[in-house]
């Protein structure tokens, strides 16, 4: 067989590491592509000139730009076959990247467990996104439930243990990251870290419907193969399910009313895709202050 079906829960081995196929060198279009698909607007990824003023060489793209193309690879090896992506866990941004720079993707298996029904199982990945340095520019887990071939076939069964929350001294900021001169006017929003209390939440008070187009359009871009996005015979009910990134980066973009100063994802402690989204959904979204960290840069 020359073509690819995907692998089943089956297939999969507690350790394997697989390196995942076709690196993909990205820039500017991708940024345009992403600022058109999202409402994004964040100074320091909009303006070479905003960031070269808080100590950066340029605009980097933006953090889930790296995400989505990161991901995007693992899919044919990882998600082909999946039911559902079901969270994250342990994320951590590690350097910039750059336009021009070119992603590729590692997995390793980190756990497996079959699911009460029999005809599925759970898979625990931890993905590396690597740079053409060889330098890991994103960490994270994910864990997406998987069709299986045969019922029968035992699997062994380990579920990895995954901390609550990034620890803060773990963090990376880039380097020669300087925000003595951040010009609030020009960001948009004049509130700072001491402004933002935990506990606190916010509503970030803009709606986004999606469109089934801009959707396929986007999982296209981060070459996202799963057939769940694309193909309506794939779920009883005739729908394509919105891939869960393409949430992600709209709950993201939406969150600039309010969080206009935090240019920067650096951590992702925790994440969950809680419940399926279809075209013709309208999103909304809000944020809650769970605790607040100070970092050495100025």
């Amino acid at each position: 067989m020359k073509t690819n079906p995907g692998r089943f829960f089956e297939d999969y081995a507690l350790g394997e590491v697989i390196a995942h196929a076709v690196p993909r060198t990205i820039g500017a279009g991708e940024r345009a592509l992403y600022h058109a698909l999202y409402p994004a607007r964040g100074a320091v990824h909009s303006s070479d000139a905003f960031a070269r003023s808080v100590g950066l060489a340029a605009s980097p793209l933006d953090d889930l730009i790296a995400f989505h193309t990161v991901f995007g690879k693992t899919v044919p090896d990882i998600s082909l076959n999946a039911v559902a992506n079901l969270g994250y866990a342990e994320g951590r941004w590690l350097a910039p990247v750059w336009p021009g720079d070119t992603l590729r993707s590692i997995s390793e298996v980190i756990g497996l467990k079959e699911t009460s029904s029999g005809a599925t199982g759970v898979v625990w990945v931890r993905t590396r996104g690597v740079n053409q340095h060889g330098v890991t520019v994103l960490d994270y887990v994910r864990w997406v439930m998987v069709q299986k071939r045969r019922r029968e076939v035992v699997v062994p069964v380990q579920v990895p243990t995954l901390a609550a929350v990034v620890d803060p001294g773990t963090l990376v900021v880039p380097p020669g990251l300087d925000f003595r001169r951040y010009d609030f006017a020009l960001a948009g929003e004049p509130h700072r870290l001491g402004d933002y209390q935990v506990g606190e939440v916010i509503d970030h008070v803009d709606a986004v419907t999606i469109e089934e187009a801009e959707h396929m359009l986007a999982t296209r871009l981060w070459q996202n193969t799963s057939k769940v996005h694309f193909d309506i015979g794939q779920r009883e009910d005739g729908r394509r399910l919105i891939y869960g990134g393409h949430v992600i980066s709209l709950a993201r973009a939406l969150s600039f009313n309010g969080l206009a100063n935090a240019p920067f994802m650096v951590a992702l402690n925790a994440g969950a895709h809680v419940s399926p989204c279809f075209a013709g959904d309208t999103l909304r979204a809000w944020s809650e202050v769970l605790d607040r960290a100070e970092t050495a840069a100025p």
